[in-house]
């Protein structure tokens, strides 16, 4: 009994010492503060056409205060263009030091990962295991048309759009009027993003070359065969102005339409995500058309594995990449006119742009079964150059 009574006076005695502590803060001003851990940084750098989908779930994410390991995470986005990004990486000038890279497509990753390899004697981005880079969405390369001017090219070549066809109607001396089009349209104009600001502008030159060769890997030879040279010049020749088209080809053409250019083979999802803006701005709106050799761009989230970042920086990158993943934040995609790297998420739900742009040749299910093969670091560069020697000027 004696001994329960002294740790009841024990206790009593702790509680008043906390008590008038707290009191004698208080009046003199000073405040009890509790030391919160600092936030861990997943920084991310991703491609501009995935850039929406991935900066809308970094918010949801963020107001969700997550945590691992009673850490909270915090996730930032920069957009940055694939090939600006690879050049960034490969001078050493990104900084800060992203924790994951999501470019256009994984071909971009192991051109990087190849020259980190090759300093390091190790890898920095993994294709396999826990870590490995995964697709967060997809999409692909299409035609987009104005409908009148899509009309005129049917009549005149049938129901297949092609790069030949395109050629064709870019070298035409008569213009319009040749095609079977009205005079005032002028002659056909091509659209192309510029591929210093955009990879796809890059990738189009890749794909129009897959179709001009009838197949799907490019060499360095091929891009330097001077018949091939001279059929591209002409080609790329009926783009009005590389420079205003920019990073942004498809808000550009739904802003200037017509004057902007008549079609292009555009990224499917930036074509879906300004459909509605295009049929309120102009009189017709754009058709979706699908080519022969598809070029697929699959957003692969990448996640640095130097020891430049720590283990849970890593595992909180990884966090959220699987929340990216998750049925309910890929929908977002969708809304986005992605298609869900989710195999699980159905693609034709109620918030899908493929459904709802259906009439304007929009499809769940790809017609093509060819894709055109990932060209490598001198294939790009040869690119590259033939368009600085001979279109763009700076």
């Amino acid at each position: 009994m004696a001994k329960t009574r002294i740790v009841f006076i024990v206790l009593i005695a702790v509680v008043a010492a906390i008590v008038g502590v707290s009191y004698y803060l208080a009046r003199s001003g000073q405040e009890i503060t509790l030391t919160k851990p600092e936030p861990l940084e997943v920084r991310i750098v991703c491609a501009l056409p995935v850039e929406p989908f991935v900066q809308g779930a970094a918010r949801r994410y963020n107001a969700e205060s997550h945590e691992i390991e009673g850490q909270p995470i915090h996730v930032t986005v920069t957009p940055m263009d694939g090939l600006v990004a690879m050049g960034r990486w490969e001078r050493g000038e990104m900084d800060p030091l992203p924790t994951v890279w999501i470019p256009d497509s994984r071909y971009l990753v192991e051109l990087v990962n190849a020259t980190f390899k090759e300093q390091r004697g190790r890898d920095i981005f993994l294709t396999g295991g826990e870590y490995r880079a995964r697709p967060v969405a997809v999409s692909l390369f299409c035609w987009g048309i104005w409908q009148s001017r899509d009309d005129v090219l049917q009549a005149k070549y049938g129901t297949e759009v092609s790069w030949t066809q395109i050629h064709d109607a870019a070298t035409a001396k008569g213009g319009w009027p040749e095609l079977g089009g009205e005079p005032e349209w002028g002659y056909f104009k091509l659209v192309v993003p510029n591929p210093h600001k955009n990879v796809g502008g890059l990738m189009a030159m890749v794909a129009a070359a897959g179709e001009y060769y009838q197949r799907t890997d490019i060499s360095v030879a091929d891009v330097t065969d001077p018949e091939f040279q001279a059929w591209l010049g002409e080609l790329m020749g009926a783009v009005t102005d590389f420079s205003s088209l920019g990073s942004y080809s498809v808000e550009n053409l739904a802003l200037f339409g017509y004057s902007m250019g008549d079609g292009g083979q555009l990224l499917e999802s930036e074509l879906l995500v300004n459909m509605a803006g295009i049929q309120t701005r102009w009189v017709e709106p754009m058709v979706i058309r699908y080519p022969q050799y598809i070029t697929w761009f699959d957003f692969p989230y990448t996640i640095w594995m130097g020891d430049e970042t720590t283990a849970l920086e890593k595992n909180a990158a990884l966090e959220f990449e699987r929340y990216l993943l998750s049925p309910e934040i890929q929908q977002l995609a969708i809304a986005e006119g992605l298609r869900p790297a989710n195999t699980e998420v159905p693609i034709d739900g109620a918030d899908s742009l493929l459904v709802r742009w259906q009439e304007q040749g929009a499809t769940t299910v790809v017609p093509r079964a060819t894709s055109m093969r990932s060209p490598d670091r001198d294939v790009l560069l040869a690119f590259l150059r033939w368009f600085d020697l001979n279109v763009y000027e700076k």
